[in-house]
């Protein structure tokens, strides 16, 4: 079993990893909810993960800013004391030898302003979304549309959060800018109605996420970043791309323009095509010679497959992950996984 294609070190941006196995972003929730701070319960959850010997840890999403958060107990990187109590975490990882990146979430309109101290979510349009907010269980708030002002300081607080996640320790970023979220909602004519320089045409649609990869780049480094884009959005299941491949191209566009060297396309299905009877992935391997984080309810042997056929190089796996924290020990020892239940394993930093 050593020589599965999972256990294989992979070279990956600035990273060199000591195997082919990520663990995917999750919404954890056990940060202090008022100061946005984790603790060392949440340090020994993940260094439970690099001990086991996972490759790449990227971590729950982080938010940039206070309006950015989309449910109670998000983890911050907008102040010193956040950054601060990361030190913890990937000092942490960082002794089991593993990797550790941050994921940079800012959730646009999926929110209410219970959670961002009384302010309106923000979002390119006032396009309210439909459901409710995770865990608040309230519908989601109408969004006011973002002045030119606004959006210059959105990017700033990203280009922040960086520098803060650097000083903290993390190895790198990666940018959500998948699963209809703030950058997402910039991209979507279903959330994006602007007339100016940043809506109607695809380009100036896709202009936030090339905004913010590029602050976020001149601040660490492109090779330390990772983006994270889908089709998918959370609050719109029925969504799809009307130009799949015009999409996806137009996206590999903006992050070859601004350097990027690794993404991670999002989906919850990894073998569905999307069409011409190719996946998501594959398409973008068609047209993308950097790095690919895998990702999509993979297997051991589905991800195995994919890193064969040269599809991904990474694969990120979610909750086998949280049912598992030596997933990797018991690929190598060739012991089933434990599966996963949501009433133990969402219950507890495990």
């Amino acid at each position: 079993m050593t020589n599965h294609e999972l256990l294989q070190p992979v070279r990956v941006g600035a990273w060199h990893l000591r195997t082919r196995i990520a663990m995917a972003p999750m919404t954890r929730g056990f940060a202090d909810n008022e100061a946005g701070t984790v603790d060392e319960k949440v340090a020994a959850y993940y260094r439970r993960r690099a001990a086991d010997g996972i490759g790449l840890i990227i971590t729950e999403g982080i938010t940039p800013s206070p309006l950015g958060k989309g449910t109670f107990g998000v983890p911050g990187l907008y102040t010193k004391e956040q950054a601060c109590s990361w030190r913890g975490v990937t000092e942490a990882v960082h002794a089991e030898g593993g990797t550790i990146v941050a994921q940079l979430w800012h959730v646009g309109r999926l929110t209410h302003p219970d959670l961002i101290g009384g302010h309106a979510p923000q979002a390119p349009s006032a396009i309210q979304a439909e459901g409710l907010v995770h865990r608040l269980r309230k519908p989601f708030a109408m969004p006011s549309a973002m002045t030119a002002d606004e959006i210059r300081e959105a990017v700033r607080d990203y280009k922040l959060a960086a520098r803060y996640a650097i000083e903290a320790g993390f190895d790198g970023v990666e940018i959500h800018g998948a699963h209809g979220y703030l950058i997402d909602q910039y991209a979507s004519t279903a959330t994006n109605l602007r007339s100016d320089r940043y809506g109607g045409s695809r380009s100036n649609r896709l202009r936030l996420m090339k905004d913010v990869l590029e602050a976020v780049g001149e601040a660490i480094g492109m090779e330390r970043v990772i983006v994270r884009f889908s089709e998918l959005k959370d609050d719109q299941p029925s969504f799809r791309w009307v130009e799949p491949e015009a999409e996806i191209e137009a996206l590999l566009d903006v992050f070859r323009e601004a350097g990027l060297r690794v993404i991670h396309p999002s989906t919850n299905a990894f073998a569905q095509p999307m069409t011409s009877g190719l996946t998501l992935h594959e398409l973008a391997r068609q047209r993308w010679d950097g790095a690919i984080i895998g990702v999509g309810g993979l297997t051991m042997n589905t991800a195995a497959d994919a890193i064969r056929a040269g599809t991904i190089d990474v694969a990120a796996f979610g909750r086998p992950l949280l049912a598992n924290p030596d997933f990797v020990a018991r690929l190598r020892s060739g012991r089933p996984l434990v599966p996963y239940e949501p009433s133990v394993h969402l219950s507890e930093l495990l």
